[in-house]
């Protein structure tokens, strides 16, 4: 996730905008479920990803939602706030909370469960400092 996310944000800043992407799922009942990443921002982290994950398998393509679910959740969720940091060079992220978005379940919108995450994230969190 974090090679990803660096990816994703070096194509961001450089500009490289990919194409729109539709994606099509099918319902447990069989029936379509479309998602168009039509956003340039969501269409050039798609790309990026593409380019090394392949978004035709099932890897990439979780890679790609959970990545595009966490910058979401982190626009609306204050409380993340904690857990990342704006650099010079874009957004650092706190491991646990890529742990986090590596490990949580996408909602049939994917995105997030703002109150799962809070959850899972509410246990202590290593600072990373030596003892």
């Amino acid at each position: 996730m974090e090679s990803a996310w660096d990816r994703a944000r070096d194509a961001a800043a450089a500009e490289r905008w990919g194409p729109p992407r539709r994606l099509l799922f099918r319902r447990q009942d069989g029936s379509p479920q479309e998602m168009l990443l039509a956003d340039a921002d969501a269409a050039c982290w798609a790309e990026a990803v593409d380019a090394v994950n392949d978004l035709a398998t099932i890897r990439g393509l979780s890679i790609c939602l959970r990545l595009l679910a966490l910058v979401e959740i982190m626009s609306r969720a204050r409380w993340l706030m904690g857990l990342y940091a704006m650099t010079p060079q874009g957004i650092e992220l706190h491991p646990e909370l890529l742990r986090a978005a590596a490990a949580m379940p996408l909602d049939a919108a994917a995105r997030f469960d703002e109150t799962g995450l809070r959850r899972l994230l509410s246990r202590p969190i290593p600072s990373g400092a030596s003892q």
